[in-house]
């Protein structure tokens, strides 16, 4: 992933970026009516964010317990120098993998994993993340409560 500069956002724009982290949902004039301005700026808004690539995308938030997913931990990888861009891709392509984080640090590689059970998660870890080439190490922190705050 390329670096880019940061889109300059001025009070109106965080405001609307504010109202739909709370609910991607809300419509274009709920957006407008929270924000106090017209449909159309807010469309117009809205469009311009998303443009620029400062909205990504819209999506839904889901509870993992009641979605089946029981067990989930942070992994952290040590890597291969230079595997980075080939392991992304991979670990992409695990269902299992919700977060990756390129990190600095004593790892660097961060993921959140949601599985069904730990039977499942174990499965995750040691026959698909441990067995990849590039990864040189893994360490496990298991899940017992996790909170989203926006």
């Amino acid at each position: 992933m390329a670096e880019t500069a940061p889109v300059p956002l001025d009070e109106v724009d965080r405001r609307i970026i504010s109202e739909l982290t709370q609910d991607g949902r809300m419509s274009v004039t709920a957006v407008a009516e929270k924000v106090h301005i017209s449909r159309a700026h807010a469309y117009s808004r809205i469009s311009r964010l998303t443009g620029e690539g400062v909205l990504t995308k819209f999506t839904a938030l889901v509870d993992p317990i009641k979605a089946g997913l029981k067990s989930s931990a942070y992994v952290t990888l040590k890597v291969r120098q230079h595997s980075w861009r080939e392991l992304r891709e991979k670990l992409r392509a695990i269902p299992e993998v919700h977060h990756i984080a390129l990190v600095g640090g004593d790892f660097d590689v961060i993921l959140l994993v949601r599985a069904v059970d730990n039977v499942d998660l174990r499965r995750v870890i040691f026959d698909q993340l441990q067995s990849m080439p590039g990864v040189l190490d893994t360490q496990t922190f298991l899940v017992f409560e996790d909170l989203d705050t926006r």
